[in-house]
C-alpha cells in the first residue's frame, strides 16, 4: 500500500454524512463505515481531527423566520450530538477519541484547548471538534478551517455527496466538467460552492490544501490520503 502524502490531517464531514439513506438524525451502520475509515488512517500512523456539521438534525433558521444566534447556537449543539456519535463509533473500534467543544460542556467534552488537542493527536488519539468556533454567523466549513490552522493540519479532507468540484451542479446537469485542480483564487472568484469564502481564506491565508473527495464508497477517506481518490485538490499552486 502507497504510503500516506499527510502526517495530521482534519477531516470535515457534513452532518448529512451521518444521515445515510435516512436524511435526518444519525444512521449508526454509517457512523461505523465511517469510523472503519478513520481507524485506517490511525493504523497507518496519521493523526486525524474532524469536524462534522449538523445537517442531519438541525438546518438553522431555514424557513422558521428565527433570530439567527439562536439559530447558529442551536446548530452548534447539533454537532456536539454528532460528535458524541462518532466518538462513540470509534471507541467500538478500540481508537482513543477526544471530543473538545467550542462551547464549554464539561459533563460531556473537553474544552478546546489547542496544546491539549495536539498532544491528543501526538498519542495517536482522533480529536473531534465540536460546537463549531462557539460563535454565531460562522459555519462548520470556517471552524474546520480554523481548527486546521491552530493544529497545524497538513490538508483538509472535505467529504462531500459528489465526488469532487464540479463548474455547476452535477445532480441537475449532467454535462457538468468536474476540476482535477484549482486555487484558492479559483473557487473565490468563480463563486464555486466548496465551502463558504471565510473558511476558503484562512485555508488560503495559512496555505492548508484541501482534498474534496466523495464521501459514498468504500475506503475513500483512505483514498482521499493516498493521494488515490480522483477528487479534486485546491491549493496556491497555480
Amino acid at each position: 500500500m502507497s504510503e500516506p502524502k499527510y502526517k495530521r490531517v482534519m477531516l470535515k464531514l457534513s452532518g448529512e454524512s451521518l444521515a445515510g439513506k435516512n436524511g435526518f438524525g444519525i444512521d449508526f451502520a454509517v457512523a461505523k463505515r465511517i469510523a472503519e475509515e478513520i481507524k485506517a488512517l490511525v493504523d497507518m500512523g496519521v493523526e486525524v481531527g474532524a469536524v462534522i456539521g449538523a445537517g442531519n438534525i438541525w438546518r438553522g433558521r431555514e424557513g422558521s423566520g428565527m433570530d439567527r444566534v439562536t439559530a447558529d447556537n442551536m446548530g452548534m449543539l447539533a454537532t456536539c450530538i454528532n460528535a458524541l456519535a462518532l466518538q462513540n463509533s470509534l471507541e467500538d473500534l478500540g481508537i482513543e477519541t477526544r471530543v473538545q467543544s467550542a462551547i464549554e460542556m464539561r459533563e460531556i467534552a473537553e474544552p478546546f484547548i489547542r496544546r491539549r488537542a495536539v498532544r491528543h493527536l501526538e498519542k495517536g488519539r482522533v480529536v473531534i471538534f465540536a460546537a463549531g468556533s462557539g460563535n454565531p454567523y460562522f459555519t462548520t466549513d470556517t471552524a474546520a478551517a480554523l481548527r486546521a490552522a491552530e493544529i497545524d493540519a497538513e490538508c483538509i479532507l472535505l467529504a462531500k455527496k459528489v465526488d469532487g468540484v464540479y463548474d455547476m451542479d452535477p445532480n441537475i446537469y449532467p454535462e457538468a466538467v468536474k476540476f482535477e485542480k484549482l486555487t484558492y483564487r479559483d473557487v473565490i472568484e468563480k463563486d464555486l460552492k466548496v465551502m463558504d469564502i471565510t473558511a476558503i481564506t484562512l485555508c488560503k491565508d495559512n496555505e492548508i490544501p484541501i482534498i474534496v473527495f466523495g464521501l459514498d464508497g468504500e475506503g475513500n477517506i483512505l483514498k482521499a490520503i493516498l493521494g488515490e481518490a480522483n477528487g479534486t485538490i485546491i491549493d496556491c499552486k497555480e
